[in-house]
């Protein structure tokens, strides 16, 4: 099994979305969903094609076995809060138009009291996702391990990341990589598309 990894490109697309998305899905599902306008993944291709911000291609990675796409994360830092923000919001606004993409705006914030943006000196991973049928096989951890590998490059000094309670695997996973539990955020939010689960955030010296 030769696993390589390399910077996302945009014709990533057709796997890396729906694998980001299965990151989180309830989460997603929570913010993303305007019945009518569409649904987190076709907000997630959206954003992506437009290569800028937390969802751009810009921003991740992927794994390729075989030549085909089998794994996708990304890793950023509040450095890119900003930038990141004014991203975002211009997506959101793009897809939705300004009334229903106002309401998204607004779960998105409510979700940050949950999964909060992270802090400047932070090599923050996130959108972790493995192909189902390609999971158990060290895929995961050769994909984190990229992706920390680039935080240290970068000049980071810690890797944090938030895992929902419901995903017991995943914490699993990071504790064996070196992540330990520093905090549990409680969350009340839900709606009839999705609930947003309490988190918990990892960190790990690298």
């Amino acid at each position: 099994m030769l696993l390589e990894f390399r910077d996302a490109e945009p014709t990533d697309i057709d796997i890396a979305v729906p694998l980001m998305y299965q990151s989180g899905p309830d989460a997603f599902n929570y913010v993303f969903t305007v019945p009518g306008k569409g649904g987190p993944l076709d907000f997630l291709r959206y954003a992506y094609a437009d290569g800028a911000g937390e969802f751009g291609w810009r921003n991740h990675a992927v794994g390729i076995l075989d030549g085909k796409v089998v794994a996708t994360g990304g890793g950023w830092s509040g450095k890119n809060g900003l930038a990141f923000m004014l991203a975002g919001a211009r997506q959101i606004l793009g897809f939705y138009g300004l009334f229903a993409g106002l309401g998204v705006i607004v779960r998105g914030l409510r979700t940050e009291a949950v999964i909060p943006p992270p802090a400047s000196d932070r090599h923050y991973l996130g959108h972790l996702g493995v192909l189902p049928e390609m999971q158990s096989r060290g895929i995961g951890k050769a994909l984190v391990d990229y992706l920390l590998d680039a935080g240290k490059k970068a000049g980071f000094k810690v890797a944090a990341l938030d895992v929902a309670v419901t995903n017991g695997r995943g914490q699993v996973l990071y504790e064996r990589l070196g992540f330990a539990v520093t905090k549990e955020r409680f969350s009340s939010l839900k709606n009839a598309h999705g609930v947003v689960a309490n988190h918990r955030h990892m960190e790990m010296a690298i």
